[in-house]
């Protein structure tokens, strides 16, 4: 294969494709969390990740899953972890069979503010994929996520 090999070239513009929706829908839904509820993506996205987790086996998640699950590195996530738990809406504790282990909770006012947040963020989510759907080079990946049935 070379760099000018046709299979290559439209590889790369499916994938200039999928950034550019996503970095639409994720400039959509920042402007729109921040300025109803002073949330960023990576805010909203985090306390959506912890408020899934049970007390019930398994459901309470380690820093390097919450990572993994909001698509940022360890310390990033700490940071942000850090900064959510300096504003009320998460709190940190140790884990009570390993005390070298430490867990996340969401605290009443960051389930408040998430569950106010929520409308907001699927609105303009809806609103981002509606708008890329109207360009023809982005309809197919839009009708794809549509598609999707993932679980959270």
């Amino acid at each position: 294969m070379t760099a000018t090999d046709p299979a290559l070239t439209a590889l790369a513009q499916g994938w200039c494709a999928l950034s550019l929706l996503h970095g639409r829908i994720e400039t959509h839904i920042e402007r729109a969390l921040q300025s109803g509820h002073g949330l960023s993506v990576r805010e909203y996205s985090l306390l959506d990740v912890l408020s899934r987790q049970h007390d019930g086996e398994g459901g309470h998640l380690q820093m390097k899953q919450v990572a993994d699950a909001v698509v940022l590195s360890q310390s990033a996530t700490t940071r942000l972890v850090t900064r959510l738990e300096d504003r009320g809406l998460l709190e940190r504790y140790l884990c009570p069979t390993d005390r070298r282990g430490i867990y996340t909770n969401v605290t009443e006012a960051g389930l408040k503010l998430l569950a106010e947040a929520r409308p907001t963020n699927d609105a303009a989510l809806r609103e981002a994929l509606d708008e890329a759907a109207m360009s023809p080079g982005l309809a197919p990946l839009v009708r794809v996520v549509e598609s999707l049935n993932v679980p959270a």
